[in-house]
């Protein structure tokens, strides 16, 4: 049973870069980056991480996603997609790629997570549509992009954060804060941190830090999923 819809707001067979330059630039107009949720009714977060990797000439995918509750921090749900991937691999365009692996697992989900945390970017991105800000269209939830490594847009370079936990630096592009470096772990490798849609950055940033725990310097939505998702793919790669 479904319990959370899906907008299709577009279909994915494209081939030109031109053409995922037109939907980004489109949707891009439509980004809020103000919180459109209570955080204190926030329950249920949901983790998303994707793999890839290539046999016998074809390149396949896999996604997982994980329900944890935002008070316990206990898992409650995982489920997964894999398959062909046939969309090409354009720089800048990764999402047109994620999106179908990402939309055929949420199919399978049997909680409405409250918001989304992916991992890689969301504002943070050449358009400001990474995959987090891209997904958002589709289940018009609030979500994050958390990184473990930095893009750097219009040659722009970060500020490293102080060493504590918490500590952050603004990623600052043309007037506009795109995203921040974030601290999650003392004497860690910062995670780069950036609104998807329907959040502020300070409201991300919370949630963030309260969902990191300490096993990880990502948050535990996205390291039970990454931790699924290499699972699923070592038993994929062995029996296709």
């Amino acid at each position: 049973m479904i319990f959370l819809k899906i907008n299709f707001i577009h279909d994915f067979y494209y081939s030109k870069e031109e053409e995922f330059e037109k939907i980004q630039k489109e949707l891009s107009q439509k980004i809020s980056l103000r919180n459109n949720f209570d955080l204190e009714h926030l329950r249920y977060i949901a983790g998303v991480d994707l793999a890839y990797w290539e046999q016998n000439g074809k390149q396949y995918g896999v996604c997982s996603i994980a329900v944890i509750d935002y008070k316990t921090k206990r898992t409650l749900k995982k489920v997964s997609s894999f398959g062909e991937v046939t969309v090409p691999y354009v720089a800048g365009y990764l999402a047109f790629r994620e999106l179908p692996l990402f939309l055929s697992a949420l199919q399978k989900l049997s909680y409405e997570p409250d918001l989304f945390i992916f991992d890689g970017n969301g504002y943070l991105h050449y358009n400001n549509m990474g995959i987090a800000t891209h997904a958002s269209f589709f289940i018009d939830k609030p979500t994050i992009g958390v990184a473990k490594s930095y893009l750097k847009v219009k040659n722009t370079l970060y500020d490293e954060p102080a060493e504590h936990f918490g500590a952050h630096t603004d990623i600052v592009i043309d007037g506009k804060v795109y995203g921040r470096a974030l601290r999650t772990r003392k004497d860690a490798k910062p995670v780069f941190v950036s609104c998807g849609n329907f959040i502020d950055i300070d409201t991300a940033t919370k949630i963030v830090l309260e969902m990191t725990g300490r096993e990880s310097r990502v948050p535990i939505p996205t390291r039970i999923a990454d931790l699924e998702t290499h699972v699923l793919r070592k038993e994929l790669d062995d029996c296709l």
